[in-house]
């Protein structure tokens, strides 16, 4: 991944707004470049992955970060991956054990801690300026699945990370980190350490009716299940054990809590 990653931060604190990812392509349109970034201390109009509304209320680090990656098309992936391996290992580096939940939640203690959120505009196949949302729970309620920063931190003193503002520093830095990683190693270099933190490795699925477990994730970004061979049943012959990959959205792996 070529083109510009963030080394210097110009920041844009807002008290509410319906979305940082809105709110940010408003200032790019107005000429904002590559490390803009735009924080609200609420949105009410959050968004996830595939439309979905992202619960955003007060107490929540919401924010968002303009790169200018010049990308295939067909490596988007990419921007997701190493957005949410940045942070997550910016938060291992502070002492929080974050890992990752296929393709781009960052997860703690088995519940939902944040995730990402990348949209992008592209010209003549490739990606030219992106922009990166992440929502970290921090003293925010959260539904059953989630967890905040705050609550597992309570009987860590001193809190290894014992303030928003720091937690804000610490996902920026770990989303420059990831956008540096990417563009000096590409989706080869990064994948390995995905892979390491991904709480998925092993955990058994089925899809369309056939029992399965998850194997890895390809470049792409897609999830791998391999199936064993099947019994015969009665007036069927039995199937070859084999593979699968699954694009995100095509499945849902749930949390452990």
């Amino acid at each position: 991944m070529s083109g510009q990653t963030p080394g210097q931060f110009s920041i844009h604190i807002f008290h509410r707004l319906a979305s940082t990812n809105q709110t940010l392509w408003g200032l790019i349109d107005a000429g904002a470049g590559a490390g803009t970034v735009c924080i609200a201390l609420e949105q009410t109009a959050g968004r996830g992955q595939w439309g979905r509304k992202w619960q955003s209320g007060a107490g929540g680090l919401y924010l968002s970060l303009a790169i200018e990656p010049d990308l295939p098309l067909s490596d988007s992936a990419q921007l997701t991956l190493c957005g949410a391996l940045g942070i997550a290992r910016a938060l291992r580096h502070c002492g929080i054990p974050a890992a990752l939940k296929w393709p781009n939640d960052i997860v703690l203690a088995g519940g939902k801690l944040g995730g990402i959120l990348t949209e992008t505009r592209t010209r003549s196949g490739s990606i030219v300026k992106a922009v990166v949302g992440a929502g970290i729970n921090w003293a925010n309620e959260v539904p059953p699945t989630g967890i905040n920063l705050q609550s597992f931190q309570a009987n860590l003193l001193p809190p290894p990370i014992p303030s928003l503002e720091m937690l804000a520093a610490v996902t920026l830095l770990g989303l420059a980190s990831g956008y540096r990683q990417a563009a000096d190693e590409g989706i080869a270099g990064l994948l390995p350490s995905y892979l390491e933190l991904l709480t998925n490795i092993g955990q058994p699925v089925v899809v369309e009716g056939r029992a399965g477990v998850v194997t890895g994730v390809s470049p792409t970004l897609e999830l791998i299940v391999c199936f064993p061979s099947d019994s015969a049943e009665s007036g069927s012959l039995p199937r070859a054990a084999g593979e699968i990959r699954l694009k995100p959205g095509t499945i849902s792996l749930g949390y452990n809590r």
